[in-house]
């Protein structure tokens, strides 16, 4: 008789969610047509008005999901609160909202 041996997928590790987490910040900045969430944090300060607009509401929605971000997986490191999948993860932090005038 053979017998299966499941092992459970192994945890997801600090560097798998911060590699998730700026794929989303990219994704996001690559949604209004930047490069990168670098490259419009870089508008900040634009002269075009929409763009700026844009990058400091890109900036604070970026801020709010690592400050999220740590502070869960802080809990998750102190047995305060179950760790979560990536993707779970990911569905519990802010939601960007861009300006309306963008």
């Amino acid at each position: 008789m053979n017998v299966i041996t499941i092992h459970p997928a192994p945890l997801p590790t600090l560097a798998d969610y911060k590699a998730a987490i700026e794929r989303l910040l990219d994704a996001r900045a690559q949604d209004r047509r930047y490069d990168s969430a670098v490259s419009i944090t870089t508008y900040v300060g634009s002269t075009n008005a929409a763009w700026a607009a844009e990058a400091a509401a890109f900036v604070a929605w970026r801020d709010s999901v690592w400050t999220y971000a740590y502070a869960e997986l802080e809990k998750v490191t102190a047995g305060l609160r179950p760790q979560p999948t990536v993707a779970d993860f990911l569905a519990e932090l802010p939601a960007m909202s861009w300006p309306a005038s963008a």
